[in-house]
């Protein structure tokens, strides 16, 4: 804040006192520049570590002292003083000459601010009357992390200086509100964060550790990627936060924590400084068997893909910018001299580093500078130009610059000036360039082409590289992906058909999940306390199936399906009903059979021996008349086996019902004519002729009336053929709906009450000296008949699904067979086995025994 202060205090100085612009504890000059007609700023961590100075508060501090020169950062440096003198000798900007001022930020957000203050301020020591109100820069270039962007970018914003980074990707940058001169040639961490979590969950990773720099690169791009991954089905299984100035004990307890975790792939959301010192500690304690991805601070440095950090990260993937090409750029690299500005401590430092000399030996083990060493001969991250891409970024920032000066100067775009025509060299301001920087889209020399959206970010495009180990034992970045945001979401992310190396130079991808994939007929079950990655498979219940692996839940097979044995996929269910295929079928249909055989048997032996006194004794046309009836009541039964259809349904019950009333009719005119015989005849007479119409009416009345209840069913409420899923979860019954159960229970009461009429008049005549008591045989077989129909009730309603056809058909052959076994069988007997007794003096003889 009192930094802050003095900016203002500078600034707003009013007209006539006298103001130092100069800040304390600035750095006294910047460590290259350049004059010209327009000055451009570079701030870039050249150093990696800043010596802080304890202040005595009695004399002016001190300017900050850097050391541990990073040769990355100088080549961005010199990428930028390259594309400037590059425009300087193009006719992009006529009569314009474009000059530089490169400050040191040291990789800290406090020397940031300094930095942003002294490009803002200028250097000039001197005192003069007033400000001037102009900025030193028109524009600046920097920085190389997010945080120190974030600090330069809130100092530099209120005047309308504006910022172009190379390499910070925080999202919170994209903030216009916060930062509305802010821009950037590199992709914002937005969409970065989505594409890792894209890149775990192609690739089937459902439990991933995450490690982070403790910073708003890496708090701000972590806490979106976690967002993204939870979408995608991704758990986190432990988040890390470090800090290149964390003690040991610290990046110790990270390491332990990396190393004793179940996720067998950590995603490092690392600035370099933080993958620095964590692959050290890495060594120490022998951490492998990780499968690293890493994004794109760190996953291009060609300096940690060595031979040495092979063992602890080899076949790393992520995501980083295209690469690119800059011709010319390779030889100026190599021009670099400490000559070309003497006064530059900077060059002599990394003369003297890169080649291990010094031009001012203190001892003599030290190696003596000449000055005439080659870089061609070196290979270093200086003169490493095989893949530009944070370097083509720089390019790209000052070409946004020159392409807005352009168009500034040409007023091809608005300038908020009042009654300005055009600007001129002399009065360019940098609020002028701010607002040209906004609407430029040009094509660099490359092809490329650079624009800005409203938040001032570029598109977002990236390559997915992969660590792998070539013939010449080097690491090489192999391109294995892409990922375009301005795609369709379905689209963005590619992968390219390339082999991929895994860690351990494997090519059998490694399996990091909490648990096992639930396979299709199981489903997940959370288990308490644990991330949702975490689960048990439970199979999923009968009727219901699960046909994807992983599926969180099971799904209902629709009414008329069943779940497999696996619990995979939906099966149509069984259709039961009484078939003639299976045993019952095929027993009940032998029985029916049979029963038909034997009346058929019954009436041929009747029809043989048709003159005989026992046979005409018998009422031949009634018999002959039940001895049909009976066949169809055999033969109905067959009409409730298959597949219930609208004819079958129908004709069953009206069949059924019809039959036995013809049935129960006859036998009711046989009781009937056998009182009457009694009653009306004398030993030694035939039956009266009158009775005859008497029982042919009686037959066809008492059948018609069924025949009218029938109808009325089938014209009401017919029975219907349905599928009764009711009954049972796993088979669907097909049976035949009675419709009305009025006209159901009205067909078997008819038949009820003639059976009862008969039972009853052939109960009270069961000891009348008939024919061989035929009422008495009469009477058994009702009683049979009607306990067979009483049990049927019961057993018709509990009965489950086809076993209720079989009951009925049951109930159907029973009383048949009881009906034929007792009335006519005792007959058969004594006219097959038993002649001597079929004569008329034994019939006349048994009657007149009977009448006395």
């Amino acid at each position: 804040m009192f930094l802050y202060a003095c900016l203002l205090l500078c600034i707003f100085t009013t007209k006539g006192e006298k103001a130092k612009c100069q800040m304390i504890g600035s750095p006294k000059y910047p460590l290259l520049s350049k004059d010209g007609d327009v000055i451009i700023g570079g701030a870039f961590s050249i150093h990696s570590r800043i010596i802080f100075q304890t202040p005595s508060f009695t004399e002016k501090p001190q300017s900050l002292t850097c050391n541990s020169l990073n040769l990355r950062e100088l080549r961005f440096v010199q990428t930028m003083i390259f594309a400037i003198e590059e425009i300087n000798n193009s006719s992009l900007l006529p009569n314009i000459s474009m000059g530089y001022k490169v400050f040191d930020s040291c990789g800290s957000t406090l020397a940031s601010m300094r930095s942003a203050m002294a490009l803002i301020n200028g250097q000039e020591t001197m005192e003069q009357e007033t400000c001037s109100g102009h900025s030193a820069v028109q524009a600046i270039i920097g920085e190389s992390e997010s945080s120190s962007t974030i600090v330069m970018s809130r100092t530099t914003g209120p005047f309308n200086i504006p910022v172009i980074s190379h390499f910070a990707t925080c999202a919170c940058l994209s903030n216009r509100k916060i930062y509305p001169a802010f821009f950037r040639t590199i992709p914002s961490d937005y969409y970065q964060s989505r594409a890792l979590a894209q890149l775990v969950k192609y690739f089937g990773w459902t439990w991933v550790g995450a490690v982070r720099s403790d910073n708003d690169y890496g708090n701000d791009g972590m806490a979106t990627f976690m967002e993204a991954a939870r979408k995608e089905g991704v758990c986190i299984e432990y988040s890390e936060a470090i800090l290149r100035t964390n003690s040991k004990e610290n990046i110790a307890k990270v390491v332990e924590v990396i190393r004793k975790g179940t996720a067998k792939v950590l995603v490092a959301f690392l600035a370099q400084s933080e993958m620095d010192v964590l692959l050290e500690e890495a060594f120490a304690q022998n951490m492998t068997g990780i499968q690293w991805i890493g994004t794109e601070s760190w996953i291009t440095a060609r300096y940690l893909a060595t031979e040495r950090t092979s063992k602890v990260i080899s076949s790393a993937i992520g995501f980083t910018i295209n690469k690119s090409k800059i011709p010319g750029l390779k030889d100026f690299l190599f021009k670099v001299h400490p000559s070309q500005s003497p006064s530059s401590e900077l060059l002599t430092e990394f003369w003297e580093t890169t080649f291990g000399c010094q031009f001012s030996p203190k001892d003599n083990h030290s190696k003596l500078c000449t000055g005439f060493e080659n870089l061609k001969e070196i290979n270093n991250s200086f003169t490493d130009v095989s893949e530009l891409r944070i370097s083509n970024n720089v390019y790209k920032a000052v070409y946004a610059i020159a392409n807005a000066l352009h168009n500034t100067l040409a007023c091809n775009t608005y300038i908020p000036i009042e009654n300005a025509i055009c600007t001129q060299r002399d009065t360019l301001l940098s609020s002028q360039i701010l607002h040209s920087l906004q609407s430029v889209n040009f094509t660099m020399p490359t092809g490329e082409q650079v624009y800005f959206n409203s938040n001032g970010d570029p598109t977002a495009r990236y390559e997915l590289v992969n660590w792998q180990k070539i013939d010449t034992g080097d690491i090489a970045f192999v391109t294995v992906g892409y990922y375009d945001a301005s795609l369709p979401s379905d689209q963005q992310f590619v992968m390219k058909p390339v082999s991929i190396s895994w860690a351990g130079n494997s090519h059998m991808r490694p399996r990091s999940v909490c648990s096992e994939s639930c396979q299709p007929g199981f489903r997940q079950a959370q288990i308490k306390g644990r991330p949702p990655c975490c689960f048990a498979c439970i199979q999923c219940p009968v009727g219901e199936i699960s046909n994807e692996t992983d599926s969180v839940e099971c799904i209902r097979c629709p009414l008329e399906y069943w779940s497999n044995e696996n619990h995979s996929f939906c099966v149509p269910k069984n259709v039961e009903f009484l078939s003639f295929d299976e045993n019952m079928g095929i027993l009940l249909t032998i029985f029916s059979l049979t029963g038909v055989s034997l009346t058929l048997t019954v009436g041929l032996v009747f029809f043989y021996f048709i003159d005989t006194p026992l046979v005409k004794a018998s009422n031949i046309e009634l018999s002959f008349l039940l001895l049909f009836s009976l066949s169809l009541c055999f033969l109905c039964s067959l009409t409730f086996i298959g597949r219930p259809s609208e004819w079958s349904c129908m004709l069953r019950h009206t069949a059924f019902g019809i039959t036995f009333a013809l049935c129960m009719s006859c036998v009711l005119a046989r009781t009937i004519a056998v009182v009457m015989a009694f009653k009306a005849t004398v030993p030694g007479n035939s039956h009266p002729q009158c009775s005859v119409p008497v029982q042919r009416m009686s037959v066809f009345s008492c059948t018609l009336f069924q025949v009218i209840i029938c109808i009325l069913w089938l014209s009401l409420a017919p029975p219907v053929p349905r599928k009764n899923m009711a009954h049972s979860i796993d088979a669907i019954i097909l049976e035949c709906d009675i419709g009305s159960a009025v006209g159901f229970w009205a067909v078997l009461g008819y038949i009820g009450l003639l059976a009862l009429l008969c039972f009853g008049l052939a109960f009270l005549a069961r000891k009348l000296p008939d024919n061989f008591n035929e009422a008495k045989f009469i009477t058994f077989s009702m009683l049979i008949f009607c306990a067979v129909w009483i049990t049927f009730i019961p057993a018709y309603v509990s009965s489950p699904g086809k076993f209720t056809v079989a009951v009925e058909i049951f109930a159907i052959l029973a009383s048949s067979f009881g009906l034929l076994f007792c009335i006519f069988f005792p007959k058969c007997y004594i006219v097959l086995l038993k002649p001597e007794k079929n004569t008329r003096k034994q019939l006349m003889e048994k009657v007149h025994v009977k009448s006395q």
